[in-house]
């Protein structure tokens, strides 16, 4: 398989609504040495409310995680992954309005996708963001850091993904040096959901974005850790029917 001869596409792995008459699409994105079942417990709260049974939820495998294609000739870059969302997005016929979910590397994506389609995304719900600054990245502390975390990971990363998708995504997606300045820039409108104890993101750089962007992004900051737990997708039901209230 070549890039050049195929069509980039993710694979679908939940698609429901549980209204059958949906006025809102929310797709997930998945985060780093994981893959789409890192939302079950929050899909299956999402549509037990009674207030989300319009909401169409979708989740998709990342290009060389969990279902998803996979080759030796990806390098598993913005560019693919934007393409095959964009191209998995495409695939979905949406007639309503859509809300991007991302989880951690997926939240980058989600913003990287908003930031090139900007008429096609009318929300973005960020749980624990990465949010590093060029600074953080030329830290030898942060560097540390990041080696101690890949090492921590890197075992599940074998079981979720592409034996090579876990290291190219830390090297061109997390560390890539826009990602501070494309956030600070968004015009979409997001939610940046994070934890208190969570220590991956770099979360004293939330309030700087925040001011950097004021007009655009604000945050809801919860008790928990790194990962989607109840903590944040509780929190996620009363920004949807605010979105639904939108698309009304």
């Amino acid at each position: 398989m070549t890039i050049d001869s195929t069509r980039l596409i993710m694979k679908k792995t939940h698609d429901a609504c549980v209204s059958g008459n949906p006025r809102l699409a929310v797709v997930c994105i998945h985060g780093i040495a994981a893959d789409s079942s890192s939302y079950d417990k929050a899909l299956a709260y999402w549509e037990g409310e009674e207030s989300l049974r319009d909401v169409r939820f979708v989740t998709f495998d990342l290009l060389g995680a969990g279902k998803s294609m996979s080759s030796d000739e990806f390098k598993y870059d913005y560019k693919e992954q934007v393409e095959a969302l964009a191209n998995s997005i495409e695939d979905l016929r949406l007639d309503v309005p859509l809300v991007l979910v991302g989880h951690s590397m997926g939240t980058l994506i989600a913003t990287r996708y908003a930031d090139t389609h900007k008429k096609s995304v009318s929300k973005l719900i960020l749980i624990s963001p990465p949010v590093y600054t060029e600074k953080d990245l030329d830290s030898p502390l942060f560097a540390e850091g990041m080696k101690a975390f890949q090492e921590a990971v890197k075992a599940k990363s074998r079981a979720k993904t592409d034996s090579k998708q876990f290291e190219a995504s830390i090297k061109y997606i997390v560390s890539d040096r826009r990602n501070y300045k494309v956030l600070a820039e968004l015009t979409t409108p997001t939610v940046l959901m994070y934890g208190g104890k969570d220590t991956i993101i770099a979360p004293h750089n939330i309030p700087k974005v925040l001011t950097d962007n004021p007009d655009h992004l604000s945050a809801i900051k919860t008790e928990g850790l790194h990962g989607i737990s109840i903590d944040k997708y509780t929190k996620v039901p009363k920004i949807l029917r605010e979105a639904l209230g939108e698309a009304s």
